[in-house]
């Protein structure tokens, strides 16, 4: 039953157990879930909805904890709306879901450990809520596996393969310690969003092994559907992820993507060199980070990449020259860094704006408008910004302890004109319009 992207008002109606796909996305309905997913069924009847989707409408107050009557979910989408509290421990319930969707609402709390047992989860999607606590190891646990296919519609049973976790996006949250090495166990994981949290440490080195990004994609499809069973309603998942500085809703293309955005965070260290083993790797963001070292040598392996975002880290030394040799970058930004050096000739980096290269002093080179030195280093001299931000402060103390005294002195220079000049003082007193009471 698809009634999406009307304007129905009111609340969520009642669901008839035999509805297998419910879609009333982008309306305006409101209230709360409850009344539509916990309500008493006299004669027991089993729920057979596998998909609801409720996201973009005005529903509010708490998740329900009745979860349990609607085992046979394998798509949830409820993002868009402004649910609040925790997840309920009833969530895990939905051994067969495979697609959870709770973006953009005033969800907090810790992520439930009820929710491992969802292992069939393929597709996560938190960000834009106010979740807190340290990232789950255990998410490292959804990394496929072998299983019995039971007989369904006159098939025989089978051992079928379910992929595990490809799409886990927690951007714009409130988690905090370090990166789970556990997540490195996600060999189906294609996008990895942990961006704008409070998270510090490392870069783990075996986020390099993350088997779905490192060969490059070729495929015309998004990724297929890991349980025919479970999900021969076929639907097409979505996402919205921050590509070339520009927020975008990816649908059907989404298995297209590979991409790790680690952005707005207070992560330390060196980018490691395992990085450049991914080759199939569409986007890297690690904006506004305490990076520090070199960019990897090896960057130029990272044939697939299109979008690089480095800017706001304290990354130093050279730009490799293999980055001017990635034929598909076509979004690059190392501003604000402390990256010297002359700029990597070749047509892929002169076509790139010079705010892609801005705010490191010691940079040179096209598409800058600073030429470089026969040394390789800018021609005019780098200033000391200590020696300069020292100077300035001392000129503005000066200038501020001096404003009292000149007052005063110039206050009393006219008093004194005006007691002891007579021509003055009747000047000043007959000034025209004194008398005008």
């Amino acid at each position: 039953m698809h009634l999406a992207s009307n304007n129905f008002t009111g609340s969520l109606p009642h669901i008839s157990s035999g509805v297998t796909e419910l879609d009333l996305s982008n309306n305006l309905f409101r209230g709360s879930l409850s009344p539509m997913l916990c309500q008493r069924r006299t004669n027991k009847e089993k729920n057979w909805l596998q998909s609801l989707d409720v996201s973009g409408n005005l529903l509010s107050g708490e998740l329900p904890n009745c979860w349990m009557n609607w085992r046979e979910l394998t798509v949830l989408k409820l993002g868009n709306n402004n649910l609040k509290g925790h997840i309920p421990i009833s969530i895990g319930s939905l051994m067969w879901l495979g697609s959870l969707h709770l973006h953009n609402n005033h969800l907090s709390g810790d992520v439930p450990v009820a929710l491992k047992n969802c292992s069939s989860l393929m597709v996560v999607n938190l960000s834009k809520n106010e979740f807190t606590g340290n990232i789950p190891a255990w998410m490292g646990n959804f990394n496929g596996k072998f299983s019995k296919m039971y007989e369904f519609i006159g098939h025989d049973q089978e051992i079928i393969y379910e992929l595990g976790l490809m799409v886990l996006v927690l951007h714009s949250n409130k988690f905090n310690g370090s990166n789970p090495h556990e997540l490195c166990h996600l060999h189906s994981l294609q996008i990895l969003d942990l961006g704008n949290n409070n998270l510090s440490g490392i870069i783990p080195r075996c986020f390099g092994n993350f088997s779905s990004m490192i060969k490059p994609s070729n495929t015309t499809s998004p990724f297929s559907i890991h349980n025919e069973k479970h999900f021969a309603i076929g639907s097409m998942d979505s996402a919205t992820l921050v590509m070339k500085g520009v927020e975008y809703e990816y649908h059907n293309t989404l298995g297209l993507l590979t991409g790790i955005d680690l952005s707005r965070n207070k992560l330390s260290g060196g980018i490691p060199e395992e990085l450049t083993g991914l080759h199939g790797l569409i986007f890297l963001n690690l904006f506004h980070n305490h990076l520090q070292g070199k960019i990897p040598v090896k960057i130029g392996a990272m044939t697939s990449l299109e979008s690089l975002v480095l800017s706001m880290n304290r990354i130093s030394g050279v730009i490799p020259q293999g980055l001017a040799t990635i034929s598909f970058l076509s979004h690059l930004n190392l501003s604000y860094d402390n990256l010297s050096g002359k700029i990597p000739s070749g047509t892929q980096l002169l076509g790139f704006s010079p705010f892609s290269f801005i705010g490191n002093p010691e940079l040179c080179g096209a598409p800058l408008t600073e030429d470089c030195g026969e040394d390789g280093k800018p021609k005019s001299p780098i200033p000391d910004n200590d020696d300069t931000e020292d100077s300035g402060w001392i000129d503005m103390k000066w200038f501020y302890l001096g404003m009292p005294w000149g007052f005063v002195v110039g206050f009393c220079a006219i008093l004194a004109s005006l007691t002891f000049n007579r021509a003055w003082r009747h000047a000043y007193f007959q000034f025209p319009g004194r008398d005008e009471a």
